[in-house]
This record gives structure tokens, sequence and C-alpha cells, in this order.
């Protein structure tokens, strides 16, 4: 990429951040396996010690394009009743690294035995700590120089149902409007703005052998337009995942799972980009690696859903 063209996609990232009417968090395409980044009444649902940890590398070849890493460790406690979990991630475009640290707890309450159904109840807290580090820009700005550090404290709710054969949630992950720069030199108003999240799926089978999940999430951010996903995931004897997605008005999503033995499960994803950048990028790549281990003392008694 040419020099014109580096320091113009330098300066709409900066706009981003500055203006902060764009997508502010950071987008994954590998959400659903582990929805917990969403929706912290997720926690403890499958019902053993469950860690999942995805890297997303996009738009590639777009010099300062996001590579976001993020993370989650949960469990069930108290005969499934309690689930607790931890979240973490890092996230970097451009000049600005965020690293977060969230604490999620969840509380079942069952519905119907005959169908499995339950609804629980979560909360997480936690923070965000941004730094921007303006030193390196080219050209140099003279009202952005050095580095700016900002510590935002946040927490959110959600809820989340589940029987058999179908699931759905609702969840606010963040719920305080956070300034992101305190900088009295910045014109622009960098401020965090409220998501909402608003989950559907179901599972059906077509064959012994065959079974299809499709789903929606849609996002409701303040000051910005309605986006949502279409999924659909078809699973082969349990074991081999192949889906694809479409996120309206920006790529469309091809996706593959494989359950190696009880315990991993590993994903990718590859993000056909339909904007006006892919004209400068390949595109964006996801890995998925997931672990799960029942912990005799904790998980007495209790039944683990199969991974599908």
């Amino acid at each position: 990429m040419g020099n014109r063209n580096f320091i113009f996609f330098m300066l709409c990232l900066l706009s981003c951040v500055v203006n902060s009417h764009a997508q502010q968090r950071p987008m994954q395409s590998l959400y659903m396996f582990d929805p917990l980044l969403i929706n912290p009444a997720y926690a403890g649902s499958h019902m053993q010690l469950s860690g999942t940890a995805i890297y997303r590398n996009q738009w590639v070849n777009f010099p300062g394009a996001p590579k976001t890493f993020t993370g989650s460790v949960h469990s069930a406690f108290r005969k499934t009743r309690v689930g607790l979990g931890i979240i973490f991630g890092n996230d970097q475009i451009g000049v600005h690294s965020d690293n977060s640290l969230y604490l999620a707890y969840s509380y079942r309450l069952p519905l119907n035995k005959y169908n499995g159904s339950y609804l629980t109840m979560g909360l997480q807290g936690g923070f965000n700590n941004l730094k921007s580090n303006y030193s390196i820009l080219n050209p140099k700005d003279p009202d952005l120089y050095g580095s700016i550090t900002k510590f935002n404290p946040n927490f959110g709710a959600g809820l989340y149902y589940r029987s058999k054969n179908m699931f759905a949630g609702v969840s606010v992950p963040y719920l305080v409007n956070n300034k992101l720069i305190d900088a009295e030199t910045m014109s622009g108003r960098a401020q965090q703005y409220r998501y909402y999240y608003l989950t559907a799926g179901t599972t059906r089978k077509l064959s012994p052998h065959l079974k299809v999940m499709p789903s929606v999430v849609v996002r409701i951010q303040e000051k910005a337009p309605l986006s949502f996903d279409l999924n659909a995931i078809w699973v082969l004897y349990d074991v081999v995942g192949i889906g694809g997605s479409y996120r309206f008005g920006d790529s469309v999503v091809g996706m593959f799972e494989l359950q190696l033995n009880e315990n991993f499960h590993v994903g990718y994803a590859y993000d056909f980009t339909m904007s006006d950048i892919r004209q400068y990028s390949n595109g964006s790549h996801e890995i998925m690696i997931n672990y799960r281990v029942k912990i005799a003392r904790v998980h007495r008694g209790m039944e683990c859903p199969s991974y599908w």
C-alpha cells in the first residue's frame, strides 16, 4: 500500500475512535462457540470447566487493521444453579491497544423438566484499559502526541433461555458509556456507546447423522445503524461442523469446526469482505480452540451437555 493510502487509512481509524459513532467493540465471527463474550448469563452453561481462546486477524494486508484476542474460562457450581466465569482480551487497531478483564456470574432457574428448559440471569463487571500511542503517527498531528492511557470500569447484564432444541438471549454487556480520551486538546467526542444483543437459534435433526443449527444475532448500538448476522451450521456425526454466516452490509463468512476428542475442539472462519475495503484487503482470518474437562469434586452428579 502506498504512503497516501496508508495515511488515509490511519486518519480513518482516528476518525472512528474520536467521533465514536462507528463499531466500537471487537467484531468476531466465531462468537457462537463462545457466547460468554456477548452474554454473561452464558457462564456455566457447559456445566464442566470450559476454556475458549479466539484470535482474529481482520483485513489481512491492511496496515493498522484490527487484531483481536479473546479468552474465557467458565464452569457451573452448586448443582448447576450457579455459573462463574472470567473473560479477558486484547484488541489492537492502529495506534490503539485495548486490554480488558471481566468476571461473570450467573444463576439458573429450571422451567420445565420435560423439555429441559431453563432461564439464566447473568451479571458481569470489570474494566477496559485503553492505551493510544500517537507518537508513531506519520505525519505528526500537533494535537495528537505522546501516549494516552484510559482506565474504564464497566458492568453488564443478560438473560439466557435454553431448551433441548432452541435458545434465546438478550444482553447488554457494557452498560456504562465511558469516555475514551480525556485530553483537552481533542476536539471530537471520544465516548463509548451502549450495545444491546438479541440472539436466537434452534437445532434440527435432518437424519441420524446430520443436523442443522440456524441462528441469528442482532446488534443494536446507540447512535449507529442496526446490524445482524444470519448463521447456519451443518453438523456431521456430532464431530464436524461446516457452515456460513451473512453479516449485513459487511461480509460473508465461511466456518469450519472439528471435535478432536472429548476435550478439544478447534474452529476456523474466513470473512469475505463485501465493503470497499476489499480493494485493499484479503479478508479476515479467525481461529478458535476450546478445552473442556469435568472435575470430579466440582461436577459430581452434573449431566454435561454434548458439544453440539
